[in-house]
């Protein structure tokens, strides 16, 4: 059984260093969880990885299983927004964050296949604290702006200031959505230095678009 790995062959993953780009991203569909405050520090945030990655997991075995179709459990991703937004390009004050975790799930795996595998990681020993939590949802991006980060998550900030400040604007965009990042690397076993994240921000047209 060949085994798809979604993050080479989906265009909306695909970003260069240096480089903002112009995308048409599909809907999508997730796990998601929900929560606030400073990743580094909440238990919240820690407790939503905890009930995501299980049922990724399981999900990709029954569609193996049940469907004959295996693939690479996709990388993580991260909705990002805050009352005030220059919290994450100047002040970066990670505790007036909101969040919502994902983990995206393949176009052909049914939402009954998902309450099982969500049923099936509760009927474990010591399930996930948040597992209720857990939700199937479709997202639609639609036109967005994206580039790839290399290094620190502290790091992003003049890129972000960059993008939203300079390229979107000069572009003849405008940003309309959440703050959207996909996490290449596990930040538990890669240096910061050395972390990869795909930035993305959904925007819309208030005139002509320069080539991107």
């Amino acid at each position: 059984m060949a085994k798809v790995d979604l993050k080479k062959t989906l265009d909306a993953y695909q970003a260069k260093r240096g480089e903002f780009r112009v995308v048409e991203v599909p809907e999508m569909t997730y796990l998601m969880v929900d929560g606030r405050g400073d990743p580094n520090t909440s238990p919240a945030y820690t407790a939503a990885l905890e009930a995501l990655y299980p049922v990724a997991y399981a999900l990709k075995f029954a569609s193996a299983r049940e469907l004959d179709r295996d693939y690479v459990v996709p990388p993580l991703e991260g909705l990002w927004w805050a009352d005030d937004m220059t919290s994450f390009t100047s002040a970066r004050d990670k505790s007036q964050w909101h969040w919502t975790m994902m983990l995206m799930a393949p176009e052909w795996v049914p939402a009954a296949m998902v309450s099982a595998a969500v049923a099936k990681v509760a009927a474990k020993k010591d399930a996930p604290a948040r597992l209720d939590e857990v939700r199937l949802e479709s997202l639609t991006e639609g036109l967005c702006v994206q580039t790839l980060h290399l290094g620190s998550f502290d790091d992003e900030a003049p890129v972000l200031a960059q993008m939203h400040d300079e390229f979107i604007p000069d572009a003849g965009l405008e940003l309309t959505g959440r703050h959207h990042e996909i996490y290449f690397s596990d930040f538990r076993r890669v240096a910061p230095e050395k972390l990869r994240t795909l930035l993305r921000q959904p925007v819309r047209k208030i005139g002509p678009v320069s080539p991107a």
